[in-house]
């Protein structure tokens, strides 16, 4: 029993606590934990990916992802559409097809399988728990 309230204790430190500061600073809002979030994403575990972001963010896309999952596969067929593939790769879009800002227009990277695919499970698992609807800052560190 000690064990798991120190679990949950340590899981309000780090995705409630930061949440509640935010809703702190702009009164009248609702907690960020339903609206946004900011999710950094890790460089040096995926770097081919990191890469990939930053240079779409440079060239003009959203840093935000609006979380749209019901229409991910219609947004990766309308971003991938006119993509070839290329053997020994992964075609990597920005913004995901999970992204309501996904689909037509998304930029399109060839990266490694692994890289593109880890980092893929990754984000999945940074935001499995949130609704469609909540936007997330994506920040490369």
């Amino acid at each position: 029993m000690k064990k798991l309230l120190a679990i949950l204790f340590v899981a309000i430190m780090i995705y409630v606590v930061p949440r509640l500061d935010d809703w702190q600073e702009h009164p009248g809002t609702e907690p960020a934990s339903l609206s946004s979030y900011t999710l950094e994403f890790p460089a040096d575990r995926y770097p081919e990916t990191a890469k990939h972001i930053r240079e779409a963010m440079a060239s003009g896309e959203s840093k935000i992802c609006t979380i749209d999952r019901e229409n991910a596969e219609e947004n990766r067929k309308e971003s991938l559409k006119d993509i070839p593939t290329k053997k020994g790769y992964d075609r990597d879009e920005w913004p995901m097809a999970m992204c309501k800002e996904g689909g037509d227009g998304a930029d399109i990277a060839y990266i490694a399988p692994s890289d593109n695919r880890g980092a893929g499970a990754w984000v999945s698992n940074q935001l499995d728990t949130f609704p469609d609807g909540t936007r997330v800052e994506f920040i490369v560190k």
